[in-house]
């Protein structure tokens, strides 16, 4: 495993951490928790020491489950969870008002319910869960985190910014308020790259790159005829012809390996760690196989140069 510093906090991260949104048991299928103990625990066996989940994950039962492993194991990785919208609206609408979304009562309030289903008293990284550009400037969300660390519950503050609009980081990384941003980056979605990872870097801001495996199909297992559950959310993100479109683009990478990675998801994930502007890269880990290919992608390192300029060509823009 290689380490990265995160932003400017001083915090050693692993370069690959744990996407721990499945192992919550809802909107990915029916999830065994001694799997998943048992996934968080050989990641870390793997040097993994990032765990990154969310209020919303299972409601709480994602937190809960990385508690269950602080404490039956006495290990203290680097933890991020996340702040759900009041509203609970997904993404966060242009002309909400962050009284909606985001008060500071509520901030202060789920950050302790967190922290309660976790069993600990303070968590290393606090995230908002979605992001609108126009509360930026706001003081309220920005008050919330500061009492929150004043009082000891949170040493850092992150926002996780909406999917496909890696833009609306550029201000609130320029502002000095926030500790590291989280982003959709994978080898599709190259557009983090354009504004965002500069501005990060310039300003010392972490970057939690979420999703490198475009929801599963970078692993490369998808079909045409592949078929969700009801309750995995990626029969909705993969409808309308968008799973069709997506394996053939799928397909057009084949040319990756053996030649410039071992396998495809390895790929995937060192793409993302190609990026200066990337202090950890999170796939969502469900099971120790999973927790093995994913952490020891690592080892290999970033892409070649060469590499990644061929990969320009399969950038995809996408709003939803």
């Amino acid at each position: 495993m290689q380490y990265r510093t995160l932003g400017r906090t001083g915090l050693k991260v692993s370069a690959v951490g744990f996407g721990a949104w499945a192992i919550g048991g809802n909107m990915w299928g029916p999830q065994d928790d001694k799997e998943a103990l048992d996934a968080i625990r050989r990641a870390w066996d793997m040097g993994c020491t990032f765990y990154d989940t969310a209020a919303v994950y299972g409601d709480g039962h994602s937190e809960e489950l990385i508690g269950r492993f602080v404490k039956e194991t006495g290990h203290r990785p680097v933890i991020a969870t996340k702040v759900p919208p009041k509203n609970y609206g997904w993404p966060a609408r242009k002309g909400t008002p962050l009284k909606e979304a985001f008060p500071k009562d509520w901030i202060i309030g789920q950050t302790e319910d967190s922290l309660r289903s976790l069993g600990l008293d303070c968590v290393d990284l606090q995230q908002l869960h979605v992001w609108n550009d126009e509360w930026t400037d706001q003081d309220e969300w920005y008050e919330a985190f500061v009492r929150l660390r004043e009082q000891g519950k949170v040493k850092y503050f992150g926002i996780s910014l909406n999917s496909h609009e890696p833009d609306s980081g550029v201000r609130v990384a320029e502002s000095g308020r926030v500790d590291a941003l989280q982003v959709i980056h994978n080898i599709f979605e190259q557009a983090p790259e354009d504004k965002l990872f500069p501005a990060v870097l310039k300003h010392g801001v972490g970057i939690l790159a979420r999703v490198p495996f475009d929801e599963s199909s970078l692993t490369g297992k998808l079909t045409k005829e592949t078929q969700f559950r009801p309750d995995d959310f990626r029969a909705s993100y993969f409808s309308g012809g968008r799973l069709a479109e997506t394996v053939d683009r799928v397909e057009a990478l084949r040319w990756l390996v053996p030649e410039h990675a071992a396998s495809l998801p390895e790929a995937a994930l060192r793409y993302c760690l190609s990026q200066d502007a990337v202090s950890t890269v999170i796939p969502g880990i469900r099971n120790t196989w999973q927790a093995e290919q994913n952490c020891a992608a690592a080892d290999a390192g970033p892409l070649r140069s060469e590499t990644l300029q061929r990969l320009k060509a399969h950038r995809w823009d996408r709003k939803r």
